[in-house]
């Protein structure tokens, strides 16, 4: 939503639990069409200039003469938006690769690798001195523009309130309230609900989303409303009167989410059995082998390592500046409850000013705002791109933490998780990045961070871990729920 998807409530940043229903006869029909056409047309324009830049890159790691270069770079720039579109990555109805394209990385890998065969043909064929190096350089290159430019496309295309798709909700009760919560928290996914329906919504209240009538009405509002987007979330009408929403937004062109009952759990079942015909999502029971913990750390190790030393100049700047702004120490150092229970010293770039209090609250969370006038000038700027957090490198050098994994708890938080489930996310390190960080930080309340930590924790895999770390940088630069 998540990992909603950045829409969703499971712990996947960049992955949806909402399961996508496409339009049927008409897929990219209406208005909703119109802006997967508008995206795409831009995710084009981005391609064609990451595109130049690479190729660029390609040639001068190549050493290709100066009357060649353009030749290179007009190849890649011609080249790589139609290796995109055969590798799949243009706008689809997906949520997840309409809100941030972290759900494209892989492809976009692949798409890289396989470019960088004829780019390396291409530097043979003008005589570059090292075409190995300009085809390795270039694609890599290439791969990172893409990522950063694609990224500059989809935040211009979100900012327009033309872009907004309108939502109309199938059901009511927490699940739907908690769904809506959701959207307006995500601006990212530029979906804005208009209302519900539901057969029998008497004492339930969806905030700020008016009740449009019960389900029956919905073709009517397909029509009348200009919806969107269809979102069918725990409705009390049967079975069959579902299907026929479903059917009746396909045949309307309206794309179509279903939240999955036991959504807390999807996450973990990656695959869908059959037996007779009938589809079963397969829950199954993870556990954390040696081969596994080991990957895992060395991952921490290569990773912390590296980020210490391409950020090290920053980091000296950074402490630099914490001197000259306030007085006091560099770091702030805070016990926080680790893996199994067993407490630690976390390290922190100080952002406030030397006695603030911290402020808990009765749910043990700790109080934070926008406006605390506690947090310095240096404070406000490093907590906004999360710099604060990078002395937490040492600490996963250290082996207190890990690059992904649950939050860092402070005592007072730890002490008020009494549910034995709860314990569970004590399992693993706790991470410096991880659900809660990609899904809006200080946005998400202390109760939904510890149940996308230990959903997290039941469906950990090396794999989540690398699509966590994908999505981090993307949410580090929105800013969102950071202070």
């Amino acid at each position: 939503m998540h990992s909603v998807s950045t829409a969703s409530f499971g712990a996947r940043g960049g992955s949806s639990v909402i399961a996508p229903i496409e339009g049927g006869n008409r897929p990219e029909g209406g208005l909703a069409g119109e802006r997967v056409r508008y995206l795409r047309r831009r995710l084009g324009a981005a391609d064609v200039g990451a595109g130049l830049v690479g190729g660029l890159v390609a040639a001068a790691m190549g050493g290709v003469a100066v009357e060649a270069v353009a030749i290179v770079a007009a190849a890649l720039a011609a080249a790589w938006p139609a290796c995109a579109l055969v590798c799949g990555l243009y706008a689809r109805w997906d949520l997840r690769t309409w809100a941030s394209g972290v759900a494209e990385a892989s492809r976009l890998v692949l798409a890289c690798l396989l470019l960088s065969w004829p780019l390396y043909g291409l530097l043979v064929a003008v005589e570059a001195e090292t075409p190995v190096a300009g085809a390795v350089g270039g694609s890599g290159s290439l791969g990172a523009f893409v990522a950063v430019f694609r990224a500059a496309a989809r935040t211009h295309a979100h900012r327009s309130r033309a872009f907004q798709q309108r939502v109309l909700i199938v059901g009511s009760g927490v699940v739907a309230a908690r769904l809506v919560e959701r959207l307006r928290a995500h601006d990212e996914v530029s979906l804005s609900p208009i209302g519900f329906l539901d057969d029998d919504p008497a004492g339930v209240e969806v905030r700020g989303v008016p009740w449009l009538g019960e389900v029956r009405s919905l073709p009517d509002l397909v029509d009348d409303a200009a919806v969107d987007r269809v979102m069918i979330a725990f409705s009390r009408v049967g079975h069959d009167e579902l299907l026929r929403c479903i059917r009746v937004c396909r045949d309307a062109g309206v794309a179509v989410d279903v939240v999955p009952r036991l959504f807390e759990f999807i996450d973990s079942a990656p695959t869908v059995d059959q037996i007779g015909g009938l589809p079963l999502l397969s829950i199954d029971v993870h556990a954390l082998s040696p081969v596994a913990q080991l990957a895992k750390r060395a991952l921490d190790v290569a990773g912390a390592a590296v980020a210490l030393l391409v950020l090290g100049p920053a980091l000296l700047l950074i402490a630099a500046a914490i001197k000259l702004d306030s007085p006091g120490p560099v770091l702030f150092v805070q016990a926080r409850a680790g893996r199994g229970g067993r407490l630690f010293a976390l390290y922190k770039f100080r952002s406030m000013r030397v006695g603030s209090e911290v402020l808990v609250r009765e749910d043990g969370a700790i109080v934070k705002a926008p406006d605390d006038a506690r947090v310095t000038r240096v404070g406000q700027i490093i907590r906004r791109f999360s710099l604060d957090e990078a002395p937490q490198f040492i600490n996963v050098l250290l082996g207190d933490m890990s690059l992904v994994g649950p939050r860092p708890l402070v005592v007072a938080e730890a002490q008020t998780l009494s549910e034995s489930w709860q314990a569970r996310r004590a399992d693993l390190r706790p991470g410096l990045t991880g659900p809660w960080q990609v899904s809006g930080r200080s946005h998400i309340p202390f109760d939904e961070m510890i149940r996308f930590d230990y959903q997290y924790v039941a469906g950990w895999s090396l794999a989540r871990d690398l699509e966590i770390l994908f999505a981090t940088l993307p949410a580090v630069l929105s800013g969102r729920g950071a202070y």
